[in-house]
């Protein structure tokens, strides 16, 4: 059966949870007319889900669904032609439905931050997924479509304008408000849960290129660590007077940026360098803030994935936030972010693209770029990439979200900043 013969057009696995439930909501609005069901272990919790829902949603089909049933999820897979999941830690429950999706030809969307989830997927089934044509998007979340994009932005402007290929390029968040969810704090666990095990893993991690197609096809940049700090005029003049410090996603994040230029064609060019770091202010403490931010940052990576497994997990389990769970509503509607990606290219010109969304970014702003990432997968595949295998969201779907996303309510501009001149992408 083609997947344009399928039963649904999206399938959200996981729905019973907090994010999933944020997606399904998202969808019940946004996805008219897109064929929708729900999937999880409990057919019960999945009623309760759906009697939330307004309007068609309150008929959407429940599928019952389980990581440890692989034959539950290989019928699912087969019955959509899009599965979108938010059952994480992805390292400990999702290859089995990744190896579904793929065999079955099945496009597929998660919101990982785990490299070697990532990379275990690449391994295993990228091969398979590109002959039977699935798309395996992982990281279409607040990690790490907005690092994803407003690269590609970037380069998309360059070309258009024949400036060149992008050279040093930098992503500063500039404002946030709003905390990472469960999930997200339950995956960075399992990495440093399975690195702290594993020495060739903590080598592969540390590897800006980690999640390459092709490890001796990339440059030797030197050092691009993901633990940074600077005076923002070291990255652009229009930063001048703040400081920056590590962004705490800033590993998965690149390494997802890294993946589509490659994924690509090195269209952004063989001396890309990317980083990212966040805004700590221009206050005479900012500098020590930078320092101190960053040395947590980079103590939590080097010493976590060492020696993480010493800790009792017990304690670890009681003091960090559950998976499924989550903030208030008036949390959720008060959150947002704003991040800005500076870049120069060879030809010397300058450009910044900005994202920037309503709503906190682990909860509500992460389940519209999921659900936008769905609707693009299930009901934009003529204008989406050629390319199938294990994907990112530029390499996949880039220019459909960019202009998808800012008719979500996600604003996403450049400007050029050598002349002033403001452009939309």
């Amino acid at each position: 059966m083609s997947t344009a013969q399928r039963e649904f057009d999206i399938v959200i696995y996981g729905a019973t949870g907090f994010v999933g439930k944020l997606t399904a909501e998202y969808l019940s609005r946004a996805g008219k007319g897109a064929r929708v069901a729900l999937a999880g272990r409990s057919p019960e919790r999945l009623a309760q889900v759906r009697e939330s829902l307004s309007g068609e949603a309150r008929s959407w089909p429940i599928l019952t669904a389980d990581a440890s049933a692989p034959s539950t999820l290989q019928e699912m897979a087969a019955r959509t032609q899009v599965v979108v999941t938010t059952v994480g830690p992805y390292a400990k429950y999702g290859l089995p439905l990744v190896e579904a999706c793929a065999a079955a030809g099945t496009d597929y969307a998660d919101l990982t931050g785990e490299p070697n989830f990532i990379r275990d997927s690449i391994d295993l089934y990228h091969k398979q997924a590109v002959d039977t044509g699935a798309r395996i998007v992982h990281s279409c979340g607040f990690d790490s479509i907005p690092s994803d994009l407003t690269v590609y932005t970037l380069f998309r402007q360059a070309r258009d304008d024949g400036s060149g290929e992008l050279l040093d390029t930098n992503l500063v968040v500039r404002r946030f408000s709003g905390g990472l969810s469960g999930g997200t704090l339950a995956s960075m666990l399992e990495v440093l849960a399975a690195s702290s095990k594993d020495a060739g893993l903590r080598d592969q991690i540390s590897d800006p290129y980690t999640l390459t197609p092709d490890r001796g096809a990339e440059p030797e940049l030197g050092g691009q660590p993901d633990a940074r700090w600077h005076r923002g005029a070291e990255i652009a003049p229009e930063l001048r007077g703040i400081w920056t410090a590590a962004f705490a996603m800033a590993l998965p994040n690149s390494r997802i940026v890294r993946r589509s230029n490659a994924l690509l064609g090195y269209p952004y060019g063989r001396r890309f360098a990317y980083g990212e770091q966040m805004s700590v202010g221009s206050s005479p403490l900012a500098p020590v803030a930078a320092a101190a931010v960053t040395a947590a940052n980079a103590a939590t990576l080097g010493l976590g994935v060492r020696f993480f497994r010493f800790l009792p997990r017990s304690l670890v389990n009681r003091i960090m936030p559950k998976p499924g769970t989550g903030p208030s509503e008036q949390t959720r509607e008060n959150g947002h972010y704003t991040v800005e990606t500076y870049t120069t290219t060879t030809s010397g010109a300058r450009y910044r693209a900005t994202m920037a969304q309503q709503g906190d970014p682990g909860y509500k702003a992460t389940a519209v770029l999921l659900g936008e990432s769905a609707l693009a997968l299930a009901l934009d595949r003529d204008r989406l990439s050629d390319l199938r295998g294990v994907l990112t969201p530029a390499a996949a779907m880039g220019d459909v979200l960019c202009q998808r996303l800012p008719a979500a309510g996600a604003t996403l501009t450049v400007d050029r900043l050598a002349d002033g001149r403001h452009l939309t992408p």
